[in-house]
């Protein structure tokens, strides 16, 4: 009897591990990254395989392209350029076919960011006289202001659970970080000291936002950059970054775990932006 049970749970085990490790066959780990380069005079965007490899170039034109974002899905690429005489907001499909103009305002449109439903797009706008957050539908449609303050809000990031939006604001006098709703209410300060702090991006589980400071350097705008890290109110700040250049514009990694059908492919999907020093 005991031979018999060991027997049936050996084959029991295998059919199991056999139906976990077959819907992994196929499976692609490359990630790709959209990443701005100046290689050929002018800012255009590109795409290359995680190890680094198989640069392609997506855009050609004699503007500036720049602030490539993701699709969730990983088919389209939403980014910012000037090719028709304003700083405007583009889609254009994974490999650079079919750009399509979002945004159709004679005052600047940029800093385009996917959401993660992949039903809307965050960017910053001066339409109404001074930048603000905004966000639209995927095709341009239904813009909404949602930040309406008399002074400067930009660098919007997304929480992942697409409930919450991380962006930078003078609104107080400095440079310093704020939260809101994904619907622009409950506006609150994350940060709040006389240095600069900018650039926030939402951790994967969103419990913690990285951002740039200077706020063990100098008070202005020229002061060093470092990247900390802090909880998502606020609290908890911590320097990650201690070196004798700026370190600026952090992006967490979000790894995926699936488990897919036989046969499919997962690709994982990342960016990379060109630090401005």
């Amino acid at each position: 009897m005991q031979r018999k049970y060991n027997l049936t749970y050996f084959m029991l085990a295998t059919v199991v591990l056999f139906g976990l490790t077959l819907p992994m066959v196929g499976v692609d780990a490359h990630a790709q990254i959209a990443f701005v380069s100046e290689k050929h005079g002018n800012r255009e965007i590109y795409v290359m395989d995680a190890s680094g490899n198989n640069h392609r170039r997506l855009t050609n034109n004699f503007w500036d392209d720049d602030e490539p974002s993701w699709a969730p899905d990983g088919k389209r690429i939403v980014f910012d350029s000037r090719r028709d005489g304003n700083l405007e907001i583009y889609v254009m499909n994974v490999n650079g076919k079919n750009p399509q103009n979002l945004t159709n305002n004679p005052r600047s449109d940029w800093m385009p960011s996917w959401s993660p439903d992949g039903k809307r797009i965050l960017f910053a706008s001066i339409r109404d006289g001074n930048t603000e957050v905004y966000v639209m539908d995927t095709d341009g449609g239904n813009p909404r202001n949602l930040t309406q303050n008399p002074h400067e809000d930009w660098q919007s990031s997304w929480s992942p659970d697409g409930e919450q939006i991380t962006f930078t604001s003078t609104r107080d006098g400095n440079l310093e970080i704020y939260v809101m709703d994904a619907d622009g209410g409950n506006q609150r300060r994350l940060t709040n000291h006389p240095h600069l702090d900018w650039l926030p991006s939402w951790s994967p589980d969103d419990k913690r936002i990285a951002f740039a400071s200077n706020s063990d350097g100098i008070m202005d705008m020229d002061g060093q950059l470092e990247i900390y890290v802090m909880d998502a109110d606020g609290n908890n700040h911590r320097r990650l970054t201690n070196n004798f250049w700026d370190d600026s514009e952090p992006r967490w990694f979000s790894p995926i775990f699936l488990v897919v059908p036989a046969g499919k492919t997962l690709t994982t999907w990342g960016w990379l932006k060109q630090v401005v020093r």
